[in-house]
C-alpha cells in the first residue's frame, strides 16, 4: 500500500506546482496519472485530483492572511478593513459566472470536455495568448498597479475568463485569470494576488461539490491517500506561491507561454501519437 502513498504523494506536488503557476494543473495530472495510475477506484480518483486543492488553498490563507482577513487590531480595538471588504466583494463578482456553470453544468462539462484533446488544444492555445499579450504590453505602464485599484469592472471581465478555465481543462484557471488581467491593464505583480486570492471560494466550492457528490464512505486506505495528497500539496504550494511571487518582479510570463506550446505538444504526442 505504500506505493499508493507514494503516488499520492507525487500527485500532491505536482498539483501544489501546477496550480499557481499558469500552466494547467489539469495538463500534468493527465501526464502523471498515465505513468502512476493510482489504485483506486474511478470515482475516488476524480474527487481526490479535485480535492487536494483544499492543499493549495491554505497554503494561500496562511501567506496572505492579513490581507484576506477583513478584521484588524489597532490600539486595541477591532477595526473592519473597509478596503478587504472592498476586494472580496470584487472576487464574489469574479467568481459569479464560473460559480453558476459549475453548479449546474459540472457532470455535463467534465463528459464533454474533460479529455486530453481538449487539454492539448487550450494548453496550446493560451500559451500562443501569453507570447502576444506580453508582446503587446512590452512598454505599456499598467493601468491598474494595486489590488485597490481594481474595478468592478475589471472583477467581471477576470470572472468571464476564469470561466473559460472552468468549462475548457487545460486553459489552467491561474493562467485564464492573469491573462485576462493582464489585457485589461492590471499589473503583473496584482494580476498574480488577485488570482491567488481568486481561487479561495472556486476552488473551495469545487471540492466541496466534489466531496458532496462523493459522499463521505472511504475505506482507512482512502483517507491515508488523500491525506498525503492534501498536506503535500499546501507544502509545496507554499513554494510555488513564493517562487513565482518572486519571478513576476523580474520576469514577464513569457516562458510560461512557451512552456505550454511544449507541453500541449508532449500530451498530442504521448497520447496521440505513441499510445
Amino acid at each position: 500500500m505504500w506505493i499508493e502513498y507514494l503516488k499520492a504523494l507525487i500527485l500532491g506536488i505536482v498539483e501544489g506546482i501546477t496550480e499557481w503557476l499558469p500552466v494547467s494543473s489539469t495538463g500534468h495530472m493527465i501526464l502523471v496519472d498515465e505513468f502512476l495510475k493510482l489504485n483506486v477506484s474511478e470515482e475516488f480518483l476524480k474527487m481526490f485530483l479535485v480535492v487536494i486543492q483544499l492543499g493549495a488553498i491554505l497554503a494561500v490563507v496562511v501567506l496572505y492572511f492579513g490581507k484576506l482577513f477583513p478584521i484588524s487590531r489597532e490600539q486595541g480595538r477591532l477595526q473592519v478593513k473597509e478596503e478587504t471588504i472592498s476586494m472580496w466583494l470584487k472576487i464574489v463578482v469574479s467568481c459569479i459566472p464560473a460559480g453558476i456553470v459549475g453548479v449546474f453544468f459540472d457532470d455535463e462539462i467534465d463528459a464533454l470536455f474533460y479529455n486530453w484533446k481538449t487539454v492539448a488544444i487550450m494548453l496550446i492555445l493560451f500559451g500562443i495568448l501569453f507570447l502576444w499579450v506580453e508582446k503587446r504590453n512590452r512598454g505599456r505602464l499598467p493601468v491598474m498597479d494595486s489590488l485597490d485599484a481594481l474595478t468592478y469592472r475589471a472583477a467581471v471581465l477576470i470572472g468571464l475568463f476564469q470561466l473559460i478555465a472552468a468549462v475548457f481543462p487545460g486553459t489552467s484557471r491561474s493562467g485564464a485569470t492573469i491573462l485576462g488581467a493582464l489585457l485589461i491593464g492590471v499589473s503583473r505583480t496584482v494580476a498574480a494576488e488577485y488570482t491567488f486570492f481568486l481561487a479561495v471560494p472556486v476552488m473551495f466550492g469545487a471540492s466541496a461539490l466534489k466531496l458532496l457528490k462523493f459522499g463521505i464512505h472511504y475505506t482507512p486506505e482512502e483517507v491515508g491517500i488523500l491525506s498525503v495528497g492534501l498536506i503535500s500539496a499546501f507544502v509545496v504550494s507554499i513554494l510555488a506561491i513564493r517562487f513565482l511571487v518572486g519571478y513576476i518582479k523580474k520576469h514577464d510570463f513569457t516562458v510560461f507561454g512557451w512552456y505550454r506550446i511544449v507541453l500541449g505538444a508532449a500530451v498530442i504526442l504521448v497520447l496521440g501519437v505513441l499510445k
